[in-house]
């Protein structure tokens, strides 16, 4: 549970964190604007507040909606909500570092995209992602090894996840002090992994690339 609410929050934020630094490096002042607000917004407020807000703070507006369809009982599920508030968060941080990714990528090259008659969309897709990729993975890296962890929140409201069980487990048995070592074990496991897994990407990313030694 704790792996599939990581990846789906990171692949909502990913595309969150896209649309915020594509906001931020706009042209035009709202877009600007709305980027800037979102990013001021989410990360000033704790993730624990975002969680319990995007769970609760939704009860009634689901409630009055499902009233339309008969089903006045609708509302998020624990994951649903718990990825939603995680993805928030992520694409707050993840927007700051594709912004500093997008402008790493000389503009030169999307004026050769345009004399080549490609059109914005694929210049985006072709010259600036893959390079955006290269230059932003090891920030999501590790924004996405803190939002592993952040997923322990998601248990506040009753998602079965490692600290839910590790927490049902340790007032079963009045052993607190084994089950969240056991769970601190899990996470530290999942780290490593995803480290490890971390360096392969980074790795086949840099092909071709000679790193300048100073």
């Amino acid at each position: 549970m704790t792996i599939r609410l990581s990846l789906a929050s990171l692949a909502l934020g990913l595309l969150f964190g896209l649309l915020g630094a594509s906001a931020k490096v706009s042209d035009k002042r709202v877009p600007r604007l709305l980027g800037g607000f979102y990013t001021s917004v989410v990360r000033g407020v704790p993730e624990t507040v975002w969680v319990l807000m995007m769970y609760f703070g939704t009860v009634s507006a689901m409630n009055a909606i499902g009233a339309w369809f008969g089903n006045p009982q609708l509302s998020l599920s624990p994951f649903v909500a718990g990825t939603f508030a995680l993805a928030l968060c992520f694409g707050a941080y993840a927007t700051e570092v594709f912004r500093g990714a997008l402008l790493a990528i000389p503009k030169g090259q999307k004026e050769a995209g345009q004399a080549l008659g490609m059109s914005n969309l694929r210049i985006f897709w072709r010259i600036t992602l893959p390079q955006l990729w290269r230059v932003a993975l090891p920030g999501l890296g590790n924004l996405y090894l803190i939002m592993l962890k952040d997923t322990a929140l998601v248990s506040l409201i009753t998602l079965e996840e490692i600290m839910r069980k590790a927490q049902t487990a340790a007032n079963a048995t009045k052993e607190p002090f084994t089950f969240y070592l056991l769970a601190a074990l899990i996470y530290l496991f999942l780290t490593v992994f995803i480290m490890g897994a971390l360096h392969w990407f980074e790795r086949r990313a840099n092909r071709g690339f000679v790193r300048t030694e100073l």
